[in-house]
This record gives structure tokens, sequence and C-alpha cells, in this order.
């Protein structure tokens, strides 16, 4: 049996629709959870496969980071797929400073977070004071190795080339990589045919 503590605005979404998230969790994790609405701790005892089960506390945690559940529940797809947290709180000097870094870790209107997603596969949250990275070994050490790299100050355009790099490396490699549906314009209509 395992504890995980989430903040109180994300025990809704860990909960779900009238219980349906807790209970596909429940399904999928082969996990009992117990969840204090007034802490924010959630318990969390295996009652199926131990291995699967083992992966539980990382959905729960995953959800408690910002993570939608069904990426969160992608944790469970292999077993490579893991979490990272990024302590933005360790890489900055006081609430200003936090709030700067979070604003060049995301970029204008998301361009950086969603090239993070993009270029490597992962998925990539930033919530809080933390930088959430679900993905494969790879996918989660581009996505950290250029998070350090805004960190530490570096220009965006060296970071975007940085992820170019690992994009066509892990291409090469033959890993698998997530390309976004839709590549038109963001406001485009699809052409039909006449």
């Amino acid at each position: 049996m395992q504890h995980v503590t989430i903040p109180q605005d994300r025990i809704g979404v860990l909960i779900g629709e009238g219980g349906a998230t807790m209970r596909r969790i429940e399904s999928e994790a082969e996990v009992r959870l117990d969840i204090d609405s007034e802490t924010g701790s959630v318990r969390i005892e295996s009652v199926g496969d131990p291995i699967t089960g083992l992966k539980g506390p990382d959905v729960v945690k995953a959800i408690g980071r910002g993570f939608d559940p069904d990426a969160a529940l992608s944790l469970l797809d292999d077993d490579v797929r893991m979490l990272d947290l990024v302590d933005l709180d360790a890489a900055t000097r006081n609430r200003n400073d936090l709030r700067r870094q979070k604003g060049r870790l995301i970029g204008e209107k998301g361009r950086t977070r969603q090239l993070m997603e993009e270029l490597t596969g992962a998925n990539v949250v930033i919530y809080g004071s933390t930088l959430g990275i679900i993905g494969g070994p790879e996918q989660v050490d581009a996505v950290r190795s250029a998070a350090e790299m805004i960190l530490d100050g570096a220009p965006h355009g060296a970071v975007y080339s940085f992820l170019e790099r690992r994009h066509n490396e892990m291409k090469t490699a033959g890993l698998e990589y997530h390309q976004f549906p839709g590549g038109e314009a963001a406001g485009s209509e699809p052409e039909t045919p006449e």
C-alpha cells in the first residue's frame, strides 16, 4: 500500500464525473483508491497483478501534477513509459523568477511546451511549481534536457535546435514518436473535394 498526496484542486479530476475516472484507474491499474477529499491524501492498494499495481501511484501522481487522466493512464501502456517531474522551485530564486521561468517553459501562446511534445512524443505539463513529463526514457531525457537549458537561460532558438536534433536521432534510431494530427494552420478548414 502506498500514499500519494495531490493538490485539492485536482481531486475532482482524479475522481471524475460520478467516480468514472477513479473506477477506470482502479480497473486498469488493478488497484483500490481511498481518496480523502479534505487532505488530498490518496491511499493506493494493489488488488490484482502486483507489477501493474506498481504503476498506480504514478498514475495518481501524474493526475495530481496536471496531466489529464488519459495521459496519466498511458503509463500503463508499456513497462518503459515513465513519469518524471522537474522541480521548478529548486531552479528559481523567488516567486517572480518562478513565474518568469514558467513563462519561458510554456513559451508564447504555449509554443515551447507544444514543441517539446511534438518533437519528443512525450506528454508535457507545467502545473504549480513542477514540469511533468510522461514518455519513454529517451523522450523524457530530451524534454528534461530542453527544460534545463531553458532554466539555465539558453535562448529558445538553441533549445528548439536541440529538440530538432534529438527528434531526428530518435527517428533514426527507430524509436516511436507521436506526431500530432492536423498539420493545417490553426483556424484553417481542411480542404474538401468538390
